[in-house]
């Protein structure tokens, strides 16, 4: 029953937080803006939306093969087609419960190609880690582009005290977890360290591997694709399209924060996108629409693969078999 319940608010605070901020966007807009927010989206040159989507499926399938290394090292072959819908899958699950993607990437390969659970999840585990690099990188090149536009901005919206706040208990309790699985030797914690070896084994298979490069690659493809599709998106309204790439890097950064922190962004990304865009003389309806135009259109790609993918995986493995 409890753990029942903690699932069900689990689901529901995230739902719940991105409809009061699809209220709190749209309540500050007039009939006549909302009007004017409806022929943007009446007005868009979809072709960009098109080239948009394609970016965002590279991005994925280069995350599929990248995904390949990591599981070759520790002497596992899968299909990237099986890691492709296992990641369609994975962030379909993103969007009813936070986090719940990665253990569902886990599973299917578990499942269909017979790969302990532990270890595929320790190399996802450290996917996340060199993604949080890479969208560091992002913000550090926002940053020193775009410096005196965004620092009182990221001030404004950027939880900086509860970050660090954050950041110091996940330091301690990793530094607990290393003593207990060092020093304590009682039969549930010998039970523990004896899962928890698979899952640091996956870790480190990035960062071990000696196809460094081809998943260097590889990374770079999945985020210059997600660059590459914002860019799209902006040039799909005349009014956005007029940013330069310093501010396209800044409205990235910001979108990105958005869907790490909310459930896929919802509610969220429109609305932080739009503060940001009118640091840029962009009209909060135009970036308004701008945001629900892309994020719509993303979201949209994850149902639809994660659907396909949920229906075709099991077909695949008997045809394959």
């Amino acid at each position: 029953m409890k753990k029942t319940v903690t699932k069900l608010v689990s689901i529901i605070l995230p739902l719940a937080l991105g409809v009061f901020l699809v209220y709190y966007a749209f309540a500050q807009f007039t009939k006549e803006q909302i009007g004017e927010m409806m022929m943007h989206f009446k007005d868009a040159d979809y072709s960009y939306i098109i080239l948009a989507s394609i970016c965002s499926v590279i991005s994925l399938w280069a995350r599929a093969y990248r995904w390949n290394y990591a599981l070759k090292y520790m002497g596992y072959r899968a299909s990237t087609t099986t890691n492709f819908m296992a990641i369609n899958i994975g962030y379909l699950m993103n969007l009813t419960v936070p986090r719940s993607g990665e253990v569902s990437r886990a599973l299917v390969l578990q499942k269909y190609q017979q790969i302990p659970f532990d270890k595929s999840f320790g190399s996802i585990v450290s996917e996340r880690v060199v993604d949080l690099i890479c969208l560091l990188l992002c913000v550090f090149t926002a940053l020193v582009l775009q410096y005196d536009v965004l620092k009182d901005f990221l001030l404004q919206y950027v939880p900086v005290e509860q970050l660090a706040w954050v950041g110091v208990l996940t330091i301690l309790g990793f530094v607990v977890l290393v003593l207990v699985f060092v020093y304590v030797t009682w039969k549930p914690i010998a039970f523990i360290k004896r899962k928890l070896k698979g899952l640091v084994e996956g870790v480190k298979s990035i960062f071990k591997m000696p196809t460094k490069l081809p998943f260097l690659f590889f990374t770079l493809v999945i985020w210059l694709g997600y660059i590459a599709t914002f860019y799209f998106g902006t040039l799909a309204l005349a009014e956005t399209s007029i940013l330069t790439f310093p501010m396209l890097m800044s409205a990235f950064v910001a979108g990105s924060f958005a869907v790490s922190f909310t459930n896929g962004g919802f509610g969220a990304f429109p609305l932080l996108l739009a503060e940001l865009l009118v640091l840029y003389h962009i009209s909060p309806v135009a970036g308004t629409a701008f945001g629900w135009m892309l994020w719509t259109t993303q979201t949209a790609i994850v149902v639809v693969l994660g659907a396909l993918s949920f229906f075709f995986l099991p077909l695949y493995h008997t045809r394959r078999k």
